[in-house]
């Protein structure tokens, strides 16, 4: 019983540390079930669940209920609690945040990322020159794609929104990729973090509707992948988390200082430095996150 709610707590925290990540447009929820050492099996889960939502729209009412007795609840209930309980209660924080001290706050979640890359590609099997190549060409490709940003859209439409959720829900499950940064990018993140904040449910419906289509589209196709071709993929999944430190460099305005207010919003993609004197602080961050991942990624390994 004690082991069992261990692992329930377990699960909760990762949702959490998942659920936080996804607030931020630049780190990917995907980014840390990858470091926790979840990120093959959260794939297989969301295949499941999408199989189990496949077989009821087809009518299929016996084979659903015995694909949902062998469907893997301890996993995913605690981790979507998780999810869910971190985007409610961090969503406004990490907003105001990200506004008032969007240096530091891009300083930390760079620092994050940069370990990630490190664990990522010490999961490689076989590593090669070839999958290093194929990480830098892929790093630099998407590091030139996130320079391209829309301006935000001032009243998105319930179609909109229900489109961007399919975007978005997809970007997170890719380590590298934030779903709040694609959100940023189809010009409706503010639009999503107010829906949040003042629970407006028409909103919040058409983005919950696109995840949930978006995750059973894209699931199966990056399972099959991840499973057929694991160091290469694993080799374009480096590539992505180094294309998206672009978005995490603390300068001009870290991660993109986002307003819900259009003419408050500044691009967060540009390249610059900073002043001597504005380099500590982010780089004290950067450090001490760096340090935080590569130790909980030991901790994982070694309780595995």
């Amino acid at each position: 019983m004690w082991s069992r709610a261990a692992e329930v707590t377990q699960q909760v925290a990762r949702g959490l540390l998942m659920g936080a990540a996804d607030v931020v447009p630049g780190v990917s929820g995907g980014t840390v079930s990858l470091l926790l050492g979840i990120y093959a099996r959260l794939i297989d889960t969301v295949r499941a669940a999408a199989g189990v939502l496949g077989t009821l729209l087809r009518g299929r009412w016996r084979e659903a209920r015995a694909q949902l007795r062998s469907f893997d609840w301890w996993f995913a209930v605690p981790l979507v609690v998780g999810i869910v309980v971190a985007v409610v209660a961090l969503a406004s924080v990490i907003d105001e945040l990200l506004t008032d001290e969007p240096e530091a706050m891009a300083g930390l979640f760079f620092g994050l990322v940069a370990a990630s890359v490190v664990v990522a590609w010490k999961m490689v099997e076989n590593p090669s020159a070839r999958l290093a190549l194929t990480s830098l060409v892929v790093g630099g490709l998407f590091f030139w794609l996130l320079g391209l940003q829309s301006g935000p859209v001032a009243d998105p439409t319930v179609l909109t929104l229900f489109g961007s959720g399919i975007v978005a829900v997809c970007a997170m499950l890719l380590p590298g990729i934030s779903g709040a940064f694609i959100l940023l990018m189809l010009g409706v993140y503010p639009a999503a973090i107010a829906a949040v904040d003042d629970w407006i449910w028409a909103d919040l419906a058409a983005l919950a509707a696109g995840a949930v289509l978006g995750l059973a589209l894209f699931s199966n196709l990056i399972g099959r992948v991840l499973h057929r071709w694991h160091d290469p993929t694993l080799a374009v999944m480096v590539g992505l988390l180094l294309g998206s430190l672009r978005v995490l460099w603390p300068w001009p305005a870290g991660v993109g200082v986002i307003s819900r207010h259009a003419e408050e919003t500044i691009d967060g993609t540009g390249l610059g430095w900073a002043p001597a004197t504005d380099l500590w602080l982010p780089a004290v961050l950067a450090a001490a996150a760096s340090s935080l991942v590569l130790a909980l990624s030991r901790l994982e390994r070694s309780s595995t």
